[in-house]
């Protein structure tokens, strides 16, 4: 009952750290089998969705840690996130696919903190007070990381696209 309520959920924030479809499948099922794990650590005083992303992001990052993962480019890409809008013309789909991988690629360069931070705001539309509860940090402090990680992702994709006022 818990999967089929929130494996969705799940699934694209752990798409969106890690980046492929894979990844995230592989992610989910074991933040899955964690909480199965951790469901009698449960505070039933506790917000259990803020409580299963909070289990789900300390999860994805130990696993960032653990494997030290590091990729450069992704080759797949929800077309439902960061999406630049559909276009009848063919050379606008290919300008919007290269921004994206862009700013995925720019993404992929903050720390891990500060990206799950960037990713719950910017892509997932998340309040402050939802994220801040999530990944257990004052809002003061969130507010700051997110105003970190949007600053060096600017630096980023200015460098990467070389300036270009369009991004």
């Amino acid at each position: 009952m818990l999967v089929n309520a929130y494996a969705k959920r799940v699934f694209n924030l752990a798409y969106q750290f890690g980046g492929s479809y894979q990844e995230a499948e592989d992610m989910t099922q074991d933040i899955f089998l964690k909480l199965y794990g951790a469901l009698s650590k449960y505070d039933v005083r506790r917000d259990f969705t803020a409580w299963l992303l909070t289990l789900a992001r300390n999860h994805m990052i130990d696993v960032y840690r653990r494997t030290k993962w590091e990729k450069a480019s992704r080759d797949e890409f929800d077309e439902h996130t960061l999406s630049a809008g559909e276009s009848a013309d063919p050379e606008t789909g290919v300008d919007a696919a290269a921004n994206r991988k862009i700013i995925w690629d720019g993404l992929n360069l903050l720390p891990p903190d500060i990206r799950m931070a960037v990713i719950l705001r910017d892509i997932q539309d998340k309040s402050y007070e939802e994220i801040a509860e999530v990944m257990s940090i004052p809002i003061g402090t969130l507010k700051s990381r997110i105003s970190r990680g949007r600053l060096q992702l600017a630096k980023i994709l200015r460098e990467k696209k070389g300036h270009d006022p369009d991004l």
